[in-house]
């Protein structure tokens, strides 16, 4: 949600900042609107204040026994305009936050430019692709015979849905405590059980709503299924001060996430990148506003310790203006190497959204001896997506015979076991 006042005083440059998100100038239109609104707001305060000095001039008049006739039809006049444009405010307020609330997030001024993917920027690399003496295989075709079951998952749920049977079930469930012990016990962060379910105001809150609902699932109470952990932990501050001595504040959660992929018709429906069913640990942050930036690298660092530790091969990209995400001012994509595709694939996103959410929640601080306050900055990271890691897992780890090595730091968490191997 964006603060008008931001485009009374400077409506160029928040043309100029729509611009890099390839939306048109809008300023002008918004600011009638916005005139016209005080407009009506002024003429039902002078209404209101007509309709008060009447009433008291009525009270003298019938305290001196005389004829208040034509000050009571008046009144009531008054009466009829003010239930009008009372509901004519209501409306028009409706509508201008309505359209302020579908404006995405303006971008950092370091995000660069372009289009899409392609102009997205390698920061940096870690790890070397292994060299293989056979040809590489994708995941599922190497999970199938190790418990990855997608038949018998789409006869219960249809497509974009996956049965992990045995070794592969218990593996999903090790990386997900690996990554939540790294993140809780060496960075700081601290885990939360939070619902799988929420209500209109905490998807309004991160930025789900009203633009992506298509996205998300929605019960027949009103509820909604969590696209990410993200939506219930930012939400944890919703309508709160904090005091500046609690930030940051650092929470984890290992939950599963529910899509509906409304977007994304036709992109990568063979085996698990893309489901509508998938677990991940993700992370959020509340800051203040100066340590935001900061945050974002930390926060980034932190998603990278997991691929390092589990061997993987990954790159870090800063998202271009065109690929960045609705509620983030500046997003570092993970992409882990994946050698059965021969290809690079995100594995994480790293979002700092300034105070983009916070005002959409009202989460605010107070800065320490002072009696304002201030909205938090709000970031949010996976730590990582527990599938897609699987994925990767898989498909580095593979050998000629099909089965699959696992990296040294993983294998406390599988009783020691070094080797998932095929069966049948």
């Amino acid at each position: 949600m964006h603060d008008l006042k931001l485009w009374r005083d400077h409506p160029d440059a928040l043309d100029a900042a729509l611009r890099r998100r390839r939306i048109a100038p809008m300023a002008q239109a918004l600011l009638e609107r916005d005139k016209a609104l005080r407009a009506l707001q002024t003429e039902l305060q002078e209404q209101q204040a007509r309709r008060n000095a009447l009433s008291k001039e009525i009270g003298r008049i019938r305290a001196q026994g005389g004829d208040a006739a034509a000050l009571i039809a008046e009144v009531a006049s008054l009466k009829d305009a003010l239930e009008a444009n009372e509901e004519r405010l209501r409306a028009r307020t409706a509508e201008l936050d309505a359209e302020l609330a579908g404006i995405p997030n303006f971008l950092a001024e370091d995000v660069p430019e372009g289009e899409d993917d392609d102009a997205n920027v390698l920061i940096r690399s870690w790890g070397e692709p292994r060299a293989f003496d056979f040809t590489a295989q994708e995941h599922d075709d190497l999970g199938a015979p190790l418990g990855m079951d997608l038949a018998r998952a789409a006869k219960l749920s249809g497509a974009r849905f996956v049965a992990l049977y045995g070794e592969l079930a218990r593996l999903e469930r090790a990386l997900a405590t690996f990554m939540l012990d790294i993140q809780t016990k060496e960075h700081g962060y601290t885990e939360v059980a939070v619902p799988y379910l929420v209500r209109d105001h905490v998807m309004f809150g991160t930025g789900q709503l009203p633009k992506f609902g298509e996205d998300s699932f929605r019960t027949t109470t009103g509820h909604w299924l969590i696209p990410t952990a993200e939506v219930a932990l930012t939400n944890l501050v919703a309508g709160e001060i904090l005091a500046e001595e609690q930030l940051p504040l650092r929470y984890t959660a290992y939950t599963p996430c529910f899509r509906s992929e409304a977007g994304a018709a036709g992109k990568d429906t063979k085996g698990m990148i893309r489901q509508h069913q998938f677990s991940k640990v993700e992370l959020v942050s509340i800051t203040r506003p100066d340590a935001s930036a900061e945050e974002h690298e930390r926060m980034t660092r932190c998603a990278e310790t997991i691929l390092q530790r589990l061997e993987l091969p990954y790159r870090v990209m800063v998202l271009c203006a065109g690929d960045t995400g609705f509620a983030a001012r500046k997003t570092y994509d993970l992409e882990v190497w994946l050698p059965g595709q021969g290809r690079y694939r995100e594995i994480s996103s790293c979002s700092n959204c300034g105070d983009f959410q916070a005002r959409r929640m009202n989460a605010r601080y107070r800065p320490q001896g002072e009696r304002r306050t201030e909205f938090v900055h709000t970031l949010n990271g996976s730590g990582l997506a527990v599938g897609r890691t699987l994925i990767a897992l898989l498909e580095n780890g593979q050998e000629a015979d099909g089965s699959i090595t696992l990296p040294a730091a993983l294998r406390p968490y599988m009783d020691g076991m070094a080797r998932l191997v095929r069966h049948g």
